[in-house]
């Protein structure tokens, strides 16, 4: 049934449970609107850090605290700087560790949740998560809108750009999120 939906809502109540449970405040509310097959709008919500993040198709990505609101961009890689992996607290480094071309420098940046990694991207404090491990299409689709919309990309473990709906399962393949898309 689900395989000729055009249009769907992903929902996650709490993305990054486990942050949620030991009370660290790095856990978000997740909302994303699926159209043919493609994150088309984004809204995360970080209850503990009054942070928004929301996207929507060819309008651009923001950043919403108590202050203001503001367009928010990927940074531009520069060879000269080590690459900032947000990493989870959870996963062992040794495991991601083992994916990275080890003739870079890195500097790894530990958050919570998923999405929340990946707004990180988003607004040009991380270039890159490496995800290894199970996730659900309602971890990633708001931040994948919002991510996209923001210059960057996530893209399988085949390289190929991660798709909603495809699949027969809704769990995500291994996953790598990009910041520049020129990213060696």
């Amino acid at each position: 049934q689900r395989k000729n939906w055009q249009r769907y809502w992903l929902l996650d109540p709490i993305d990054g449970t486990g942050e949620f449970i030991i009370g660290s405040g790095d856990f978000a509310i997740n909302i994303a609107l699926v159209e043919n097959g493609w994150p088309s709008i984004g809204v995360i919500h970080a209850p503990d850090h009054n942070l928004t993040y929301y996207a929507q198709n060819k309008l651009g990505s923001f950043k919403e605290t108590e202050q203001q609101s503001t367009q928010i961009f990927v940074e531009k890689y520069h060879a000269e700087r080590a690459i900032k992996v947000a990493i989870s607290r959870r996963q062992h480094l040794e495991l991601m560790s083992q994916y990275l071309n080890n003739t870079f420098e890195y500097e790894y940046i530990p958050y919570g949740s998923c999405s929340l990694k990946n707004c990180l991207i988003a607004e040009g404090l991380a270039d890159c998560y490496l995800r290894i491990g199970p996730t659900g299409e309602w971890d990633t689709g708001a931040s994948h809108c919002i991510l996209e919309q923001a210059g960057g990309s996530i893209i399988d473990s085949e390289f190929k750009p991660l798709s909603y709906n495809k699949r027969e399962t809704l769990m995500n393949p291994d996953f790598m999120s990009l910041g520049d898309t020129d990213f060696p």
